[in-house]
């Protein structure tokens, strides 16, 4: 059973769909001399600490097992689940739970004490809230905001301006969460004064209501435009670069598995997590 979408405060269990072919018995000279190359290699990242570089592969390293929770932003639920998948499918003794909603939400519940192995934000302010209970965190991506409008654009929108219209109907992310701070600093710069109708929890939220037709136009990651796909229609706007969303990635202090946590990490930082995040319309790190 492939991994299933979780939101905030219930995340959902995955399994790997499948088990792996049998390994291939290594001669015990080739074994030794594979741990004596590891011995060589020095130490590793510090127990605790996510690692700006993965640590290993999943062939390198012993087999995964155990519970993994994994705390991320929104707009990460299409990406994180299919690289849950793939670390469960190397790993068929290794259960992932994500908890997906608004990044702010997601660090109040981590200094609460909400047990959690890795926290992905969309932004570096929430990540820092969070650094009481996190190890030191990397950045993994970029997103940009884009303009979402349902389908054939029944509101005739063209940019920004219209969201100071009070004919339209408007949504936008609350400000406390990242993709509401980042809509504040492109509407600065664009000297616009919006006016929204509705602030939603996060940007999840907030795209459903153009893809629902609830609303004429929204602003949320274009990641997150993408992922609807022909429901809605983007819209681009020269103040998008103003407002760029780091997106960090760290183990949380105590992870109850460490050795999931880390390896999560560092697919997240492999080749192979990079396309998949780009793929999906992230900026590589």
């Amino acid at each position: 059973m492939s991994a299933r979408r979780g939101t905030t405060g219930r995340g959902t269990t995955a399994r790997a769909r499948s088990g792996r072919a049998a390994a291939r018995a290594v001669p015990v000279a080739t074994a030794v001399g594979l741990l004596l190359t590891a011995c060589a290699t020095g130490p590793g990242t510090g127990a605790g600490t996510s690692s700006s570089a993965p640590t290993g592969s999943a062939s390198s390293r012993a087999p995964l097992t155990g519970q993994l929770v994994v705390f991320a932003a929104a707009s990460l639920q299409q990406t994180f689940t299919a690289l849950g998948d793939r670390l469960m499918a190397q790993n068929p003794g290794l259960h992932i739970t994500f908890s997906f909603g608004a990044s702010s939400t997601l660090a109040q519940q981590l200094e609460q004490g909400a047990p959690a192995d890795v926290f992905a934000s969309a932004n570096p302010a929430t990540m820092k809230a969070a650094s009481a209970v996190t190890d030191r965190p990397v950045t993994f991506a970029h997103n940009s905001l884009e303009i979402v409008v349902p389908a054939g654009n029944p509101g005739h929108v063209t940019g920004l301006a219209d969201f100071a219209k009070p004919q339209l109907k408007i949504a936008l992310c609350a400000v406390e969460v990242p993709c509401g701070s980042a809509a504040a600093t492109a509407f600065a710069a664009a000297g616009v004064t919006p006016a929204p109708d509705t602030y939603e929890k996060d940007v999840t939220a907030t795209l459903t209501k153009a893809v629902l037709g609830e609303v004429d136009a929204a602003l949320v990651y274009r990641t997150d435009v993408r992922s609807a796909g022909d429901k809605v229609q983007g819209i681009d706007f020269p103040q998008a670069s103003a407002a760029r969303n780091d997106y960090p990635i760290a183990t949380v202090a105590g992870a109850r598995n460490h050795a999931a946590a880390q390896a999560f990490v560092d697919l997240v930082l492999s080749a192979q997590g990079q396309k998949v995040l780009t793929d999906a319309g992230f900026d590589a790190a």
